[in-house]
């Protein structure tokens, strides 16, 4: 977003004039940044060869699916249904890595017969798998290197407390498994969580990933997930993937030569590429006052945009209607009947009723968590793609919300 002749602009467009057209609740997203941060990735990893899969939980549109199927992306799917969207999105099988947790045998199954990859985290699941498919159909196996990410606690998934992957420590079990039943294990994965402040958590796990890898003799790929931070302030810390380029593809290629063989180096980030690409835009419904606080009162809750009251994340607001205005402190709330602050004490340009207020970081883990709490209507999305925009996803009316109700007539 840039600030343009007294006007906030996405891809060259004004907000005012997106909100004006669209409505709002509202949410934008640029594929100019996206493909930026796709390329920062592959640039900064151009030294081995890698791998990026689109972990897509993060913003599912299909157009944003297309959009990196494009550009060559693979897909990371944690449900059978995101691997469903990926093939119509134009994915290859082989190019999709499926990823779930806690999920039947009867999920996996599915995803095998869609044909694309299986990333299993659990023992049990795993001899299950094994018993099934014996050698027919690869698997990648997702350890827990007890390594400790960066961020909020609800997104840290590689502590030795996560109920994701398989404990370094249980390897020789997996082992058994494996050698019973004559499997393939094509890939070994991990996720440390999101919001990884610095490298040093990628390259302390990293030499777990290798020492482990070593212990699989058929291996393709080795999946470091993802978890890099992106700013959420002007003064914040985010991974620098550069600096994080050089010193793991070294690394990497150093442990392919002791492997004996050119591996593939596979990164899945979704926040990283969609987040800072993604914006907000509520209208102010009302400014009210009371004894200790200024509130600005939206016409979009916690129904919309979540982050703030389940992540206590922080998400800087801007009021785009008024630019250069006198600041003011605010705190900004929502339309919800529960509690739903999206920014407390904030700074912001002073506001009136009808002003416009941006979001920023809103591409990842917003739309997606959306629901119709209240009954209210989940907003559109509107994709600004080459200096135009472009409706992806209608406004949702009263025949969305009933749906898939059913009345009873006798009621």
């Amino acid at each position: 977003m840039e600030l343009k002749k007294n006007q906030y602009t996405i891809g060259g467009i004004p907000v005012i004039a997106l909100a004006e057209k669209h409505r709002s609740p509202l949410y934008i997203y640029d594929t100019d940044g996206m493909i930026s941060q796709y390329r920062r990735i592959t640039d900064s990893f151009s030294g081995t060869r890698v791998k990026i899969n689109y972990a897509c939980k993060a913003l599912t549109n299909i157009n944003v699916l297309k959009l990196f199927c494009g550009l060559g992306s693979g897909l990371d799917a944690v449900s059978v249904q995101e691997v469903e969207l990926g093939l119509m999105a134009g994915f290859a099988p082989q190019d999709i890595l499926y990823t779930p947790n806690c999920v039947s045998i009867e999920e996996i199954v599915e995803a095998v017969e869609l044909g694309v990859r299986i990333n299993i985290d659990n023992i049990a699941i795993l001899e299950e798998f094994g018993v099934k498919y014996g050698a027919k159909v690869p698997v990648c196996v997702r350890i827990n290197p007890h390594v400790m990410g960066g961020g909020n606690n609800k997104i840290s998934t590689g502590h030795i407390d996560s109920k994701f992957g398989i404990s370094i420590y249980q390897m020789p079990h997996v082992h058994r498994i494996v050698e019973t039943n004559h499997m393939k294990v094509e890939g070994i994965h991990m996720h440390t969580g999101s919001d990884i402040l610095d490298m040093q958590t990628f390259l302390r796990a990293s030499e777990v990933m290798f020492e482990t890898a070593m212990e699989f003799k058929e291996l393709d790929y080795v999946d470091f997930g993802s978890g890099f931070k992106v700013p959420y302030r002007a003064d914040d810390v985010s991974t620098d993937v550069e600096a994080l380029g050089i010193e793991l593809s070294e690394r990497f290629n150093r442990f392919c030569k002791e492997y004996g063989k050119e591996l593939t180096l596979v990164f899945e980030p979704g926040k990283f590429l969609v987040s800072e690409a993604g914006y907000f835009v509520a209208r102010v419904n009302v400014i009210k006052q009371t004894t200790s606080t200024v509130f600005a009162g939206l016409d979009t809750g916690l129904n919309h945009f979540i982050r703030p009251m389940f992540y206590e994340a922080y998400h800087e607001i801007v009021n785009v209607s008024k630019p250069r205005g006198k600041t003011r402190i605010y705190t900004v709330v929502g339309y919800i009947c529960e509690t739903d602050t999206f920014g407390w004490n904030r700074k912001i340009s002073e506001a009136t009723e009808g002003d416009y207020l941006l979001f920023k970081n809103a591409g990842a883990y917003c739309y997606a968590m959306a629901s119709n709490y209240n009954s209210r209507f989940r907003p559109a999305e509107v994709l600004v793609h080459k200096g135009k925009d472009h409706l992806i996803r209608k406004r949702e009316d009263m025949e969305d919300l009933l749906r898939n109700q059913i009345e009873l007539e006798d009621l």
